[in-house]
């Protein structure tokens, strides 16, 4: 087997890692999600709202949520499913959503959990999973994809 040969990089099933990984992180984001709008998973469910500090519900009792949060995730997942469809779209998505889960984690952790300006309705724990995740995402979408370079020479 040489290098050039589909294992070499981690195909399995016509498919590369970054893109596993990808729609891998999609799918949670999606699960997430629709989790969120389930009365019993999520906690004081009647207390949720479109958005903003006033919305108390909570996803299984730690994720502070809102309509508008669930959304976002909805929307990531998404993009996530369908962006990893091929390599380059798997690795731009998972550093461009990465990118912006650590821009919502500082974002959360600056404005408090009780601000106004706090319309995503994040808590501590939602800000410090954002940043945690976003860092493991941007070090997957290098880490899986870095053979593309090497490709190209």
């Amino acid at each position: 087997m040489t290098t050039a040969s589909p294992h070499a990089h981690g195909v399995h099933f016509g498919r590369t890692d970054v893109q596993n990984v990808g729609m891998g992180v999609g799918i949670v984001a999606l699960v997430a999600g629709v989790l969120a709008f389930i009365p019993g998973i999520t906690a004081r469910y009647g207390e949720l709202m479109f958005l903003g500090p006033d919305s108390h519900a909570m996803l299984f009792g730690l994720f502070q949520v809102s309509i508008l949060l669930n959304i976002v995730q909805l929307v990531i997942g998404g993009t996530g499913w369908a962006m990893s469809r091929s390599e380059m779209g798997a690795r731009r998505f998972l550093m461009g959503a990465g990118a912006l889960y650590i821009i919502l984690s500082i974002y959360g952790l600056s404005v408090g959990v009780d601000s106004a300006a706090n319309f995503l309705s994040l808590n501590m724990t939602d800000s410090w999973t954002l940043l945690v995740v976003g860092v493991l995402m941007i070090a997957a979408g290098w880490m899986f994809s870095r053979h593309l370079a090497e490709d190209r020479k």
